[in-house]
């Protein structure tokens, strides 16, 4: 028999089942690898590492308080660290789509440390001692308290990689908004003509955008440093040490260098609600809202080069299609774009999930789990391939820009003070039905004196808070 085809026989509570031989995992995972055949997904290594944070600190934690004895304390903390530090990772088997609350990936967990612990301590795997998954992996501890940790912790793991990506971003846009701060281009509002505004206005607005979003992500953050570690089966602590959560968590703040971490102040609420969360999935949601958005602007700005508006440049990453040559496309954008959209689908998904719990449990914790965490790595992964590939790079077309803005029909609006609105609309009127510029049928017309037409349709003063009034020419903030 090859090493890959020979088994072990395991039990438990349900009977035997045979185990392959080389596997760390045991029984209760090789249950759920056949119960749940459901995504061919693993879980996310994020969610792999937070619970092995968990497994750590609780052995740890249990070695202080006497609870448990140095030799199996250190055997599980050294197994732990073996896959902290990269090993062993393809021992975490289950489906993210699996029975309710993530008992699960709990077990796959305990198992794999049990039997790792085991193999250091000169023992075989699949024989459970001296080191047994439920007894000592997972001791004081509940499916229940830890999975909502686990994601606790998880999002703030991966949160920093994704403010990084949000800053970068945001940095890269404030940057082309100072390059592009003189170029004067047409604003459009319902995608018809509007008065002018500059394009470095324009993309300021998009870093500012972004940095609120930022914001507003970095608030949900901060709840979910409150875990309820320590409530076990129901939020009450029962086979809890009362010194169990405060060491837990300090133990956590040791090993992920996670300084937010706090002992919570309801365990029995923060097991229930999956309201910390959802808020965070709902800001990321936010995030991806305002991101798409942007991506549409930049679209729109680059359509053409000839039949579009032509007003800036994209960097050029990919020939843009397999049968028109030469075609470019914004194809950084479009990625952009589905990536919002997947993650707008992500939040769905959490707040339904979110909704779904019952009395004092929430079973839908997996696949919130997977859900803010995919939606984390698509966000960040997306930002910085933004920000490398496409928004560094972009270049202002300052020709078309000072074409489209002259021939915008609105321009007409700066004459009101002078003219009032019925005569201005009149003008707008015929310069789009003569094809005629506003400032040369201005000039034709003489609807102002001489002297004051390029004082009124100064452009660049238009795209400051000012009055035109009277004869007296423009008063200006700006």
């Amino acid at each position: 028999m090859s090493q890959s085809s020979a088994t072990r026989i395991e039990r438990d509570s349900l009977g035997e089942l045979p185990v392959p031989a080389h596997a760390l995992y045991g029984i209760q995972t090789v249950r759920a690898m056949h119960n749940f055949p459901i995504s061919g997904l693993r879980p996310l290594e994020p969610f792999v590492v937070a619970h092995v944070w968990i497994k750590l600190a609780a052995a740890l934690t249990h070695r202080d308080t006497g609870r448990l004895d140095a030799t199996r304390a250190g055997a599980i903390v050294a197994a732990a660290q073996e896959v902290l530090h990269g090993a062993h990772r393809d021992q975490f088997v289950v489906d993210p789509y699996q029975a309710g609350a993530g008992t699960s990936h709990n077990m796959n967990v305990n198992e794999v440390l049990a039997n790792r612990a085991n193999e250091l301590l000169g023992e075989p795997r699949g024989a459970y001692a001296p080191v047994h998954p439920n007894d000592h992996v997972n001791m004081a501890q509940s499916t229940n308290d830890t999975i909502p940790t686990n994601i606790r912790l998880a999002v703030l793991r991966q949160w920093p990689a994704l403010a990084a990506a949000l800053d970068g971003v945001a940095d890269a846009f404030a940057e082309r908004a100072l390059a592009f701060d003189h170029i004067v281009k047409a604003g459009r509002t319902h995608l018809q003509d509007a008065m002018p505004i500059r394009l470095g206005q324009e993309f300021a607005a998009y870093a500012g955008t972004l940095r609120r979003a930022r914001q507003r992500l970095a608030q949900a953050a901060d709840y979910l440093g409150e875990l309820g570690i320590g409530g076990s089966a129901v939020g009450t602590g029962v086979t809890v040490e009362p010194v169990y959560p405060a060491l837990m968590v300090r133990h956590l703040r040791d090993i992920s260098g996670i300084d937010a971490l706090r002992v919570g102040d309801d365990r029995i609420q923060l097991m229930q609600s999956m309201g910390d969360a959802a808020a965070f999935s709902s800001a990321m949601r936010l995030l991806a809202v305002e991101l798409s958005k942007i991506m549409n602007d930049l679209r729109l700005m680059v359509s053409g080069p000839r039949t579009g508006l032509d007003e800036i440049v994209l960097p050029a990453v990919q020939p843009g299609s397999s049968i028109m040559p030469g075609k470019i496309n914004p194809s950084v954008p479009e990625m952009v774009n589905q990536v919002c959209l997947q993650v707008m689908g992500c939040d769905l998904t959490v707040a339904m999930a979110a909704e779904h719990g019952q009395l004092e449990l929430n079973i839908t914790m997996p696949v919130i789990a997977h859900n803010i965490l995919l939606s984390m790595q698509l966000l960040t992964n997306a930002m910085t391939v933004l920000t490398e590939r496409c928004v560094r790079g972009i270049e202002a077309n300052e020709p078309m820009c000072r074409y489209w803005v002259e021939r915008s029909a609105a321009l007409a609006t700066a004459l009101m003070p002078q003219i009032g609105y019925a005569a201005a609309a009149e003008l707008s009127k015929r310069s789009v039905r003569e094809g005629t510029l506003i400032r040369d049928l201005v000039k034709r017309e003489q609807v102002l004196p001489p002297d004051q037409v390029d004082t009124v349709l100064d452009l660049h003063r238009l795209t400051n808070i000012g009055v035109p009034i009277g004869t007296h020419g423009l008063v200006s903030g700006g």
